[in-house]
């Protein structure tokens, strides 16, 4: 194994440790809207909202630098350059989320100083992390650059995927610059805050998710090069076409000039096609291959990645979008529904696939299955549809009786909160919480064990028989 898969392998283990810290933190969000007074002045609802959202983010994007450090020697034949940096700016990466997560939880809050801002919290939605830990996290993307595009002008060699996760790094290290400036001007700072929030976390993570698929389906199924690299490009080129102006949704209420209602809902309405994209070249390459593999969790997983991805992120988004339809949902819970079905399904999955793989070669296992694997696959599904289900009831309530019937006032938004129906979806969405987390503790055992013994037996086998071990 070479030694960034080894790195690799830890970047794995702090993603999911984050992925447990992040449902933790949800459920306590949850339980915030059925029990009145809960943790309050202790851990109130926005610190564990801030620990929910910001842990997704990193412990995606953790998944995410993992699977390259994974794949890249596979794909160009040689050890990462600058793997020794690499393995420097994990542990800063892992020691600044520490200090982050003890600062949001025990600090909390600071008075409206440059102080504050540096040290507890930035104070953006989304992007919280104080300014010396989103440096940090700036350091850790720059050098993750060098260790991609330094490998691959090393090597020699640039396949089609890495030319595209090549240029993709360039808007993935600069839109997060916009989470630096303090903007004043609340309509202007919006305006770039969309930009960070869907083209760095929507576009560009798409197409670097669309990359790590590609390379997975090579290994997984053996899915030919011109295949997968014809699919990605476009991926990308609808990405390009669509995405940059189908942003314009997100301009409808925060003072932007009108056109964008017109341009915002015509172009949003094109961005499922690069999502189906995915879902074709995933059908299509399992069933080319007469679904043979040797890995049935990451097989599974690579499915519901391509599927989720498309009616999580691409139908349901598409019903929000329209500026007819988003004038009664903006800010609901409808929305809330969609980001869980979005991120889980385009993201969350792919980087669990991506897990299984490496474990069944870093464990030397010619085969992975087991019974493990199959609850928590259906238990972390069944709650995840469960959640978007409640929150999208929840949502619809919010969007007939506070919107069209009661005008958008405080009086029609505190009598929605009390309305029977919005009332059940919350208290669904707990519910359906705990089997989410039911179905993380299972996933977690499993990956610890799974192919251990199985890779063991194996090993003995071909030494008995005199082969390699």
């Amino acid at each position: 194994m070479f030694r960034s898969q080894q790195l690799a392998l830890k970047y794995f283990a702090a993603a999911m440790t984050l992925f447990g810290i992040m449902i933790v933190a949800g459920l306590l969000a949850s339980t915030h809207y059925v029990q009145d007074g809960f943790l309050l002045n202790k851990l109130d609802f926005s610190i564990t909202k801030t620990l929910h959202i910001d842990t997704m983010i990193i412990w995606l994007l953790m998944g995410f630098i993992g699977a390259v450090y994974w794949f890249l020697p596979i794909e160009l034949e040689r050890e990462v350059e600058g793997v020794k940096l690499a393995e420097v700016m994990f542990w800063i990466f892992c020691a600044a989320v520490a200090v982050v997560a003890a600062v949001f939880i025990f600090v909390q809050y600071g008075p409206a100083t440059e102080m504050s801002l540096w040290f507890i919290n930035q104070g953006r939605k989304y992007v919280e992390a104080p300014r010396w830990a989103a440096i940090g996290i700036t350091l850790v993307v720059l050098v993750f650059i060098y260790n991609v595009v330094a490998t691959a002008l090393k090597a020699k060699k640039i396949t089609g995927v890495m030319g595209v996760l090549m240029v993709d790094l360039i808007p993935l290290f600069g839109l997060y610059l916009i989470a630096f400036p303090a903007i004043t001007n609340m309509s202007e700072d919006q305006y770039w805050w969309w930009w960070l929030v869907h083209l760095w976390v929507e576009a560009t993570w798409e197409i670097l998710i669309g990359c790590i698929m590609a390379l997975a389906l090579m290994q997984l199924l053996g899915t030919a090069r011109r295949i997968v690299e014809t699919w990605l490009y476009i991926e990308v080129a609808l990405v390009l076409g669509t995405g940059i102006l189908g942003l314009g949704h997100h301009y409808f209420w925060i003072g932007t000039p009108s056109y964008w209602l017109s341009i915002g809902g015509f172009f949003s309405a094109l961005e499922p096609l690069p999502l189906l994209g995915m879902v074709v070249h995933a059908v299509y390459d399992a069933g080319a291959h007469r679904m043979k593999t040797t890995n049935k969790p990451a097989f599974f997983w690579v499915m519901a990645e391509a599927f989720g991805n498309f009616i999580g992120g691409g139908v349901f988004g598409f019903m929000m979008t329209l500026p007819q339809i988003n004038l009664f949902t903006h800010g609901t819970q409808w929305t809330v529904s969609h980001g869980h079905f979005a991120f889980w399904g385009a993201y969350g999955c792919g980087i669990i696939a991506v897990i299984y793989l490496a474990l069944q070669k870093a464990r030397a296992a010619q085969q992975l299955d087991g019974t493990a694997w199959k609850w928590s696959f259906a238990l972390l599904n069944i709650g995840i549809v469960g959640m978007v289900g409640a929150l999208l009831v929840s949502g619809i309530s919010q969007a007939f009786y506070e919107r069209a019937m009661g005008g958008s006032t405080l009086q029609a938004f505190m009598e929605g909160q009390t309305n029977v129906w919005f009332v059940q979806g919350i208290v669904m969405r707990l519910i359906f919480g705990f089997v989410f987390a039911a179905g993380y503790v299972i996933v977690m055992v499993d990956l610890l064990t799974i192919g251990k013994k199985r890779g063991a037996a194996e090993n003995l086998k071909a030494r008995v028989a005199g082969g390699p071990a």
